[in-house]
């Protein structure tokens, strides 16, 4: 697959088949994605792959589970400006009447969201975590690294959804998993094939147009 083509087929898959993922697949895209670049070559990325058995553990837990309070980090804060408010509702409401969801059915609503915590049926998660001194410039060179795999992915034909929700419930992971509380859990990425008969796989999602985000200087 032409690297546009990747870039333009991805989107945040919300509903997978029930069709494994061979792990030689797995090991070499995260194998390829090992030469994304980093700032200082710190490689600051790490991760926990999970299927069959040990992914359906961490899901039990999680559905018994409340999320972290006070979370660990703020993945909604530009929420509160209207720019990027109106950008997220947007997308919500074309995901949302996509799949027949009325604006005022909280329940249905709530289980949707709550079909993060099985990462929409996908058979493998990736849990994205760093040690918590990383600073900004590290959290962006794991954010090219998630790109990275999930356009690797792509190319293998297979599909994923980054996972911040995931990082509600950060603490409960990690002692799930046994990792240092020096951690961060900063998301998870659900891996599979998608389901691409189903609504919330199939809705319009809204970019603004380049002028509105690049300027042009010196560029005819």
């Amino acid at each position: 697959m032409h690297i546009a083509e990747a870039v333009a087929t991805r989107r945040s898959i919300r509903a997978f088949l029930d069709k494994p993922v061979p792990a030689e697949t797995l090991r070499r895209v995260l194998d390829q994605a090992r030469m994304t670049p980093s700032g200082c070559n710190f490689q600051p990325w790490e991760a926990t792959v999970l299927a069959g058995a040990p992914l359906k553990a961490l899901q039990e837990k999680l559905l018994a589970s409340a999320p972290d309070n006070p979370m660990e980090y703020d993945f909604s804060a530009p929420g509160q400006v209207e720019k990027y408010q109106s950008r997220l509702r947007a997308v919500g409401a074309s995901m949302y009447a996509a799949m027949g969801i009325a604006r005022d059915d909280a329940e249905q609503r709530d289980n949707f969201a709550r079909a993060n915590m099985v990462s929409f049926g996908a058979p493998v998660l990736l849990l994205c975590h760093f040690p918590k001194f990383m600073k900004e410039a590290q959290w962006s060179d794991v954010g090219m690294w998630l790109q990275t795999i999930m356009l690797l992915l792509r190319g293998e034909g297979l599909d994923s959804c980054p996972q911040e929700y995931m990082g509600m419930y950060g603490r409960t992971i990690k002692a799930h998993l046994g990792l240092s509380d020096d951690t961060l859990l900063f998301c998870g990425i659900a891996i599979g094939w998608r389901d691409a008969d189903a609504p919330a796989n199939n809705f319009e999602r809204e970019r603004v147009a380049l002028e509105d985000h690049i300027t042009f200087l010196g560029v005819d």
